[in-house]
Formats: structure tokens, sequence, C-alpha cells
């Protein structure tokens, strides 16, 4: 995935300054995926990543935004159905959390754009399940080695394609 790092680096996903994650937490470093996705170039290298992984499934979810225009990518490549699952839910009109039908038992490939905690990524799988379906893999463009992943693994299998500490090492900083 040296490309890929590359790629990330070329386009400013990595930043550095100040920064408060989602989970809370303070940063010296944000990764901006939606900066990178953004490329068509950056975007078909992240999907061919996420395509060579060769998960078995039914269809493709992610939480929004960061992780739309990843599952549209893919579905787009492999002719998976996606769904779309919204952070608080929808205060008008349907009210859903999702978009997009969850079959009973389906199994879903979930897409991230940066595991840090893994929170998002635990509250999508709630919210999946919650609808009948099943996580099976948790594919993340970047792993921020923050802890996050175990948490995950204990509900899906789990793979990134980047880790911060190979961002990082590429951009200089070690």
């Amino acid at each position: 995935m040296i490309l890929l790092v590359d790629q990330l680096l070329e386009c400013g996903a990595l930043r550095f300054g100040d920064f408060t994650l989602t989970s809370g937490r303070k940063s010296r470093y944000y990764v901006d995926i939606k900066r990178a996705s953004s490329r068509p170039e950056v975007l078909k290298e992240i999907t061919r990543g996420f395509i060579e992984y060769g998960v078995d499934c039914d269809k493709v979810a992610g939480m929004e935004l960061g992780a739309v225009a990843l599952i549209v990518s893919y579905s787009l490549r492999t002719g998976k159905q996606f769904i779309i699952i919204r952070k608080g839910g929808r205060e008008h009109g349907t009210k859903r959390k999702i978009e997009g039908e969850v079959l009973p038992g389906e199994r879903i490939l979930l897409l991230e754009d940066v595991v840090t905690s893994g929170g998002s990524v635990l509250e999508a799988i709630d919210r999946i399940e919650e609808a009948g379906g099943k996580v099976t893999s948790v594919l993340s463009v970047v792993d921020r080695e923050e802890g996050g992943t175990e948490k995950v693994k204990e509900r899906a299998s789990f793979r990134s394609l980047v880790t911060a500490g190979e961002l990082l090492k590429m951009a200089g900083d070690f």
C-alpha cells in the first residue's frame, strides 16, 4: 500500500496541529480521508485495496459522512448494494437510522475511514444488528493504532489498508 500512503500524503490528508477527534481525544495530527476520497485517483486506490481483501458479503455499509464515498465506490465496483448508517438518526421524514435495506441474516461488510477508539464502528455494528444484519468484516482506510481495533475485533474481523505509524513514518515524523 505504498502507493496509497504516498497519495494520502500528497493530497494533504495527513495534517499536523491541535485536533479534537470524534472520540474526544486530542491529537497532534489528523487523517482526513474525506479530503483523500474526494480525489478520484485516491478513491480508486482505496477501493482497490478494499476489494483485494476479498471479503465475502451480501452488502456493504458505512457511517455518514466519512464512509459514504467509500461505500458508493465499492458498490459501483462490485455490484453490491450499500447501506448508509446515520450518526444520529433522522428527526423528520421516516426517522430512519439506516438508509438502504438490511434483510435478516445478511452478511455486511462495514467500511470506515479512520479507526481510533472504535466507537463509531461499534455504533454502526449495533445499528446493523438491530436491523437484522450481521457485520462479518470491518475494513478501514487507516488504523490510528489507539486501541479501537481491539474492541472492533471482539465483534467482527478487522483489517486496515494503512496504519497511522506507516503514514507518520513516511511523512518523516519519526
